[in-house]
């Protein structure tokens, strides 16, 4: 999966998988997550949060199932 870099004081980089809803995130500290059935709405308002950490923390962990990639 491709992951674009993001301002970020701990994300690294983001990609998204459509066909699955898969939402993977690289940390800052090198760990790599994949998020599960995210929707595209989602993804799109992530990578235009004002704070992506921010919007991880309330928006995605929470609420989406998550393996380590």
């Amino acid at each position: 999966m491709k992951r674009r870099y993001v301002q970020s004081s701990s994300v690294r980089s983001v990609g998204y998988e459509l066909e699955t809803g898969t939402l993977e995130v690289e940390f800052v500290s090198g760990d790599l997550y994949r998020y599960l059935e995210v929707p595209q709405l989602v993804h799109k308002q992530l990578m235009a949060a004002e704070s992506v950490g921010r919007f991880i923390n309330t928006r995605i962990k929470p609420y989406y199932e998550v393996v380590d990639a």
